[in-house]
């Protein structure tokens, strides 16, 4: 009897990381694939990117409306809190052998308490980072806790989840999931990427994603317009805007986001989500990644393009010399910028170690869930 391996997704980004993973779940001779959706997925505001996961030949098991349109932090709390509702239901009806969830969303904590509480084993990818700019960090060391299995991106992680008190023979280096698609995912040429998107893609181009840092006081506002303002200094290039994710303080930015774009038609394109195929296809062609999106720091370096990394939010992660930090003020941005463009930077950025692994981690992990047996409850490991 196959063991029944259901897949957490509630974000566009997320489910650009496990799309691996499911494929080979599905075709594992050992597991059964289940596939749970909530969040921003389910959400017309975010581009209702639950039809990807049925276009790309994955089957919804479940789908959990959980997400008010408010991103005040009693709004997410709430959110949070129809979630749990809305899992406790899913998770019965399904009855999985073990939930997978990645990162440290709210959405991922809401599920994996559920699933605690219904001894329901959790596998847990990418543990052990830090993020320091956002409340994400400590979400992501509370699923960690309440998890079974640990995938984690790097050896610096694997040893902090280990410090944690868990059991290092469940702890596993398998790198990031996103470097996967390195291997693995198909990628558009600048014509077909411009004509998927409908927009002329005649100039080289940033591609800038920037979500608010939820950890600190800050005006997500105030800053999107600093980098916005830096983008004005350089006019030979196009930009590529992605919205933020459902975090507090996201969706003062979308308004800022499609003005700008509606002031520079042909120059900058504002869009809901592009799709982790079309988003890795603009990553290879962009001449720098503008942000604070984590995927500026993991996977964008695999691919040789300079990323620029705005403010606090990634604060704490394990990075790759193309990583240039910066202040969220349009000068720090721009000066950024400038380096990000430097002939030399850029082709010393094409040969770059990139710390987060190979790109098999989907495999390595479907070998451990083929094998794996829970004991519950786990026992904490103390380090000598």
């Amino acid at each position: 009897m196959k063991r029944k391996v259901a897949v957490f997704t509630a974000t566009r980004a997320e489910y650009g990381l496990l799309y691996w993973l499911m494929k080979d779940i599905q075709a594992s001779s050992l597991l059964e694939l289940q596939v749970l959706v909530s969040g921003m997925h389910l959400s017309p505001e975010f581009g209702e990117t639950w039809k990807d996961i049925v276009a790309d030949g994955f089957v919804i098991d479940a789908k959990v409306e959980m997400l008010l349109s408010s991103d005040t932090p009693v709004g997410v709390a709430k959110s949070m809190g129809l979630g749990t509702l809305g899992f406790a239901d899913a998770l019965e009806r399904l009855a999985p052998d073990v939930l997978v969830v990645l990162g440290d969303r709210f959405e991922a904590l809401s599920i994996v308490q559920v699933a605690a509480v219904m001894r329901i084993p959790v596998a847990h990818l990418h543990g052990g980072e830090i993020t320091e700019g956002a409340y994400d960090d400590v979400l992501r060391h509370a699923i960690s806790k309440l998890a079974y299995l640990h995938f984690v991106a790097a050896e610096p992680y694997r040893q902090r989840v280990v410090q944690m008190g868990e059991a290092p023979e469940r702890v596993f280096n398998v790198g990031a999931f996103g470097l996967d698609h390195m291997l693995r995912t198909p990628r558009m040429d600048r014509r077909v990427l411009a004509e998927s998107l409908g927009f002329d893609l005649d100039r080289p181009f940033f591609l800038a994603t920037y979500h608010p840092e939820t950890a600190v006081e800050s005006d997500a506002s105030e800053a999107f317009n600093a980098m916005l303002t830096a983008f004005d200094a350089f006019p030979g290039y196009q930009v590529i805007l992605t919205y933020p994710n459902a975090d507090n303080g996201g969706r003062s930015i979308i308004p800022m986001l499609e003005a700008y774009a509606a002031a520079n038609p042909e120059r900058v394109l504002a869009i809901p989500s592009l799709g982790f195929r079309r988003y890795l296809s603009a990553v290879a062609l962009a001449s720098a990644v503008v942000g604070n999106s984590s995927s500026g720091i993991i996977e964008v370096p695999a691919f040789g393009v300079p990323t620029v990394n705005i403010g606090t939010r990634q604060q704490g992660r394990l990075a790759a010399e193309s990583v240039l930090n910066c202040t969220a003020e349009a000068a720090s941005i721009r000066d950024a910028l400038h380096k990000a463009l430097d002939v030399g930077f850029a082709e010393r950025c094409r040969h770059i170690l990139n710390p987060y692994g190979q790109g098999c981690a989907a495999t390595s992990t479907v070998a451990v869930l083929e094998q794996f047996s829970a004991i519950l409850p786990k026992t904490f490991h103390d380090l000598v």
